[in-house]
């Protein structure tokens, strides 16, 4: 029980303690691990992390905010909605993840159809008042075709009737950006709806600890903090075995993916059967102790 007239210092300290500690729930580890498994830098990989921290402290301070300064009642089975979303948020995350593995396995055996599949296309010559056609078949591979050698030759690898494709800058850039940012956006939103599951719960401690509302906030604004930090020392340590096996040992990296993926859906699943079973969310008498 932190006391009234507890010094600022010492609040804040704890708060960020109790912050990385936070980080550390197993539900929030096996989450960010599940994203970050197909990273290969460990700066995108911390990113990963910190983004979570921001998406998880962003619905806890709202929600968190209101419980304490508003005094805002949680309704129970609104309470076990908010952690049974973060179990199929688990379930979805594994799948995905897991997913790969077959893909893989697919492409050993049976090839990429988009590196095997083929042209076949004819050029016209006139010899002698007479127009002869050369079918030709080429092999469209994931890179783009080369370009010819001879800027005047604008049908050397082209079929009839087909341009060249032109780039356009701002079109090109888009997809790749997105792509870039898809891991940070689906941690964000992974953060947000951990965050929304566990505020009620935080707040209801720290409102039990520190009566006041302004130190209170306060010192939830700081846990959120600490919650940040540790989320991204946790996210960098988890990503070095993950990045050395990507670059050294492929087959390893791809057992680490499938394994994290495998330990989301299990896990996920042993939430949603706690929540929806032993806790009777779907029942007429739910139960649900913050925690």
């Amino acid at each position: 029980m932190i006391s009234a007239d507890a010094a600022p210092l010492g609040i804040a300290l704890l708060g960020l303690l109790l912050g990385m500690r936070h980080a550390t729930d197993p539900d929030h580890v096996i989450a960010v691990t599940t994203i970050l498994s197909r990273e290969r830098r460990l700066g995108a990989a911390a990113r990963i992390g910190v983004i979570w921290g921001l998406g998880h402290s962003l619905t806890v301070l709202m929600v968190g905010a209101a419980i304490i300064v508003f005094k805002v009642a949680i309704p129970i089975r609104l309470g076990l909605a908010m952690e049974f979303a973060v179990a199929v948020v688990l379930i979805l995350l594994g799948v995905g993840a897991a997913s790969s593995l077959p893909r893989q396995i697919a492409r050993r055996f049976f090839g990429d159809s988009a590196r095997d599949s083929m042209i076949v296309h004819s050029h016209s010559h006139t010899h002698s008042n007479a127009t002869h056609a050369h079918p030709h078949v080429h092999h469209a591979h994931s890179h783009a075709l080369a370009v010819p050698s001879d800027p005047h030759d604008h049908h050397a690898h082209a079929g009839p009737g087909v341009d060249e494709p032109q780039s356009t800058p701002g079109l090109d850039a888009t997809p790749r950006s997105f792509v870039a940012r898809r891991p940070l956006l689906r941690s964000f939103s992974v953060g947000l709806v951990h965050g929304l599951a566990g505020s009620a719960a935080i707040a209801l401690l720290v409102l039990a600890a520190i009566p006041q509302p302004l130190w209170a906030t306060l010192y939830l604004a700081i846990f959120c903090v600490g919650t940040i930090i540790g989320m991204g020392l946790i996210t960098t340590a988890i990503a070095a075995p993950f990045i050395i096996a990507s670059h050294r040992l492929t087959w390893l990296h791809q057992g680490f993916v499938t394994g994290a993926g495998v330990l989301s859906f299990g896990f996920g699943l042993l939430l949603a059967y706690r929540i929806g079973v032993v806790d009777r969310l779907f029942s007429s008498a739910p139960i649900w102790i913050a925690h």
